[in-house]
């Protein structure tokens, strides 16, 4: 039976989840977007096009169905988000630590992993990952590449530490108490800026690292 039903609307356009008999799929619209972040949300949807193809075939990776300026259409992957799944062994981390390697080794960076709703337990519980917006693709592996391969796999093991901090090595812990430089300047001069004008502009409540939207296990 065909039919849609919303999800997310915002500046940057809408989000809708698709049902036709070829099974569910997810629209980003940019074209409902405002007139004066349409250039934005285009490009953020490039982003995601150009990512989804690099990852072509990965498993907990939506497969881009299709795309253009204004329209992008992946596929569902059907699960819960980490913060609703809440995982409670050390395997789901481990699989999630292999997606992530993939994901590095194809030359993407996800660059938006510390909100819990871009992580899913999938219906089989394994790892996958949504929402490549802020993605980044690179075909080499520069000293920026590394530093976000790096705040990725970061993020996650801060998500470990909420949920199951006993299972955290020595290694995860040293790597959790020295983020990068590129973080450090982030966390003292374009977060607060970012939150001020996301929270009290917007009224955007994203909670990095505590989820509180339950749109997508897309």
């Amino acid at each position: 039976m065909d039919g849609q039903k919303l999800l997310k609307r915002d500046l940057f356009g809408e989000v809708a989840i698709s049902f036709a008999d070829g099974g569910p799929v997810i629209m980003r619209n940019a074209a409902a977007s405002r007139w004066w972040t349409r250039w934005i949300a285009r490009y953020l949807l490039r982003r995601e096009a150009r990512a989804l193809a690099m990852l072509e075939g990965v498993k907990g990776i939506p497969a881009l169905v299709c795309h253009d300026r204004d329209m992008l259409v992946r596929s569902f992957l059907e699960g819960e988000p980490l913060y609703v799944a809440r995982p409670d062994d050390g395997e789901w981390f481990k699989a999630a630590a292999r997606l992530l390697r993939r994901l590095h080794r194809a030359g993407v960076t996800h660059n938006d992993l510390a909100k819990e709703p871009n992580l899913l337990v999938l219906a089989d519980g394994s790892p996958g990952i949504i929402d490549f917006q802020l993605a980044a693709c690179s075909t080499s592996r520069s000293r920026l590449f590394r530093i976000a391969a790096y705040e990725d796999i970061r993020h996650l093991l801060k998500h470990k530490r909420t949920y199951r901090p006993d299972l955290l090595t020595e290694r995860e812990q040293r790597i959790l108490a020295n983020p990068s430089p590129a973080s450090r300047f982030w966390m003292g001069t374009v977060k607060p800026v970012y939150l001020f004008v996301t929270r009290r502009l917007f009224g955007w409540a994203d909670r990095e690292g505590a989820a509180d939207r339950n749109h997508e296990q897309l």
